[in-house]
């Protein structure tokens, strides 16, 4: 079972009223920064379209996952990466991974680019960049409706700071857990808003005022959550909430995080007066960071993948 509520977003995808929706919302991003969301309107057989080719990449011998290697996505920053390749809080995650992220032709930016795709499974640059798109119309909507919880416009972040927004999508494969070592261990997201698809197996774990609570899959739904840049731009009103990840359900374990953030050359000014503002739950002030938030990403993913630091900064 989980605490964390579960929130119907139809009305943010219809455009009608959503005033209760935004309540919720509220409610959400204030006690945890973590909650489901239902009625998105992703198509079921995409997904499971996503999760096959998924299962098919992990399958194939270790030599035939490194003919798409990080390394050889250079300044993009996309490809694979195996088991222990990347770190949180400076240890080894017990996981392997694909990156990916909106696809474009390269324009002298970090992590912009195009995406490397297995040539042992061809259907699946479709069915990634259709989940992106469908993930990104849900995304914008669940933000509107974050800026209305704030007394703000529904467009306020469709109109600005995600009006090109950087997308980053990930699919991980989770061996089962061994001794102390995490899948992910525990970490804050970057941007503005997570969503978080997983498999049936269990597997994440959120920490809120009350202690580590459990967020195992419930069909249909996605888990999501808010980053750094939401917590900095409402003072820590809104919870950018640390949350990890250990497999002991003794199965392989998938998760498909897509990250909706800021534009990279978005500086993130301040919300307006009227939107409401606390001090954040940790007493860290995320707003003494200044520059753009293509600054603040590389400063963090440069932390991961400390070996390929030098062909992105």
């Amino acid at each position: 079972m989980t605490t964390l509520p579960v929130i119907d977003v139809r009305p943010l995808l219809d455009g009608g009223p959503a005033e209760r929706t935004a309540a919720e919302i509220e409610a959400a991003c204030v006690d945890s920064g973590f909650f489901y969301v239902s009625g998105h309107g992703v198509p079921a057989g995409l997904i499971g379209e996503l999760d096959d080719c998924a299962r098919r990449f992990f399958a194939l011998p270790e030599e035939a996952k490194l003919k798409i290697a990080m390394a050889r996505g250079g300044r993009a920053w996309r490809g694979f990466f195996p088991v222990g390749g990347e770190l949180t809080s400076g240890r080894p995650d017990l996981k392997e991974g694909l990156y990916f992220g909106a696809e474009r032709e390269p324009d002298g930016r970090p992590l912009h680019g195009r995406n490397l795709f297995p040539e042992e499974i061809p259907e699946m640059r479709g069915v990634v960049l259709r989940y992106l798109a469908e993930l990104e119309r849900v995304a914008q909507a669940v933000l509107g409706g974050v800026a209305l919880s704030l007394g703000l416009p529904r467009d306020h972040f469709s109109a600005g700071s995600t009006a090109d927004p950087t997308v980053l999508f990930r699919i991980f494969h989770y061996p089962p857990g061994v001794d102390d070592a995490w899948g992910v261990g525990e970490h804050t997201d970057y941007g503005l808003l997570t969503l978080l698809l997983q498999d049936a197996n269990a597997g994440l774990q959120v920490r809120t005022s009350t202690g580590w609570v459990d967020a195992p899959p419930i069909p249909g739904t996605f888990v999501c959550n808010i980053g750094d840049m939401l917590d900095r731009l409402t003072g820590g009103h809104y919870r950018s909430t640390p949350h990890r990840v250990y497999n002991a359900t003794g199965r392989d374990r998938l998760s498909f995080p897509f990250f909706f953030d800021p534009g990279w050359d978005s500086e993130l000014p301040p919300l307006p007066p009227t939107a409401k503002g606390f001090r954040r739950w940790d007493g860290q002030d995320l707003r003494a960071f200044t520059g753009t938030y293509g600054d603040y990403l590389l400063g963090k993913v440069s932390k991961v993948f400390p070996e390929l630091r030098d062909e992105v900064i």
